[in-house]
């Protein structure tokens, strides 16, 4: 079998597994809500592994925008309209705009600055969002709002009460932002970044505006975070500061090295792995986070390139 089928043969099977999910889900004990928070965490993953995997740049501050994008989406549930695809542009807005801003000011830095500057500026918005408590709801978080049904003008689909109705359109807009994230990576543009990550200098030498090229690398990877933000305000109907705090950035983090940081779908898996242990262990103990540090270091010392590269490693050829 040619690696091209083999590889067409993998997605079509993953495609399968995740619209199926609400069906086998309940038969090993998980639950239609938990697949849907596994789809937007694992979009989340890969927004910080567009920049780290396929950029070589570290960003330690991505929930920041992933936190705005849940604002922004509770914010125009609750003041502007019921409507959920509204919610769902205005929490990418904010959390694209913003990246884009506070990117500007960042990007000429590399390696640990930019990653610690990354933070700094994560944990600036997260204490303006714990502190105007009047807008956001302080440590309560902001409540009061609801995702809305579907109008398609012909029909209604129920996502407030429906859960399956709800994972199918998550999976959806997965989907879409998925195959938006791939187009790029495919396009020069994606292939510059890949030569910026593997050799910064050479690709300077080649003519590439590397700073101009990271910056927008750094702006669209904070829309796909703010993106997923927006979701998870739908998954909980809730959006509180603890979003933005650069300790939900490096779950992010972990999730993208843990499934693999250099294949495209590897967050995905390391979303999966990370949101299903954390959700039995919490359930048996309060020490769950103790867990999933030691299962992190194992899975960087035994498997370097991830679960994901581990997997391709020991399949047939």
């Amino acid at each position: 079998m040619s690696a091209g089928a083999a590889k067409l043969i993998a997605l079509t099977a993953v495609w399968a597994l995740l619209a199926a999910a609400p069906f086998w889900a309940p038969l090993v004990g998980g639950y239609t809500a938990l697949g849907a928070r596994v789809l937007v965490l694992a979009l989340a993953a890969m927004s910080v592994n567009f920049l780290l995997g396929f950029a070589g740049v570290l960003s330690f501050g991505h929930a920041a925008y992933f936190g705005l994008g849940a604002y922004g989406a509770g914010f125009a549930l609750k003041f502007l309209a019921p409507s959920t695809p509204l919610s769902l542009l205005c929490g990418t807005l904010l959390g694209g705009i913003a990246g884009a801003l506070l990117g500007l000011l960042i990007v000429r830095r590399r390696g640990v600055y930019f990653a610690m500057v990354t933070i700094a500026f994560g944990q600036v918005l997260y204490y303006i969002a714990f502190q105007w408590s009047s807008l956001t709801g302080g440590d309560d978080g902001l409540r009061g709002f609801a995702r809305q049904p579907l109008d398609l003008g012909f029909a209604k689909i129920d996502i407030l009460g429906d859960e399956t109705a709800f994972y199918y359109f998550v999976l959806l807009c997965f989907a879409l932002v998925v195959a938006v994230m791939g187009f790029i990576l495919r396009s020069p543009f994606g292939r510059a970044m890949i030569a910026i990550r593997e050799n910064e200098r050479r690709a300077r030498f080649l003519g590439l505006a590397v700073e101009r090229h990271i910056w927008i690398a750094f702006t669209l990877s904070c829309f796909f975070a703010g993106f997923a933000g927006a979701l998870y305000a739908l998954v909980n109907n809730f959006a509180d500061p603890r979003g933005l705090h650069y300790s939900q950035s490096g779950d992010f983090v972990m999730m993208a090295v843990m499934g693999g940081m250099r294949n495209f779908w590897g967050p995905l898996l390391g979303a999966a792995v990370f949101v299903v242990v954390q959700d039995y262990l919490s359930s048996v103990t309060v020490n769950w986070m103790s867990f999933i540090g030691l299962l992190f270091v194992l899975v960087v010392l035994f498997f370097p390139r991830g679960l994901l590269g581990f997997i391709r490693r020991r399949a047939p050829a």
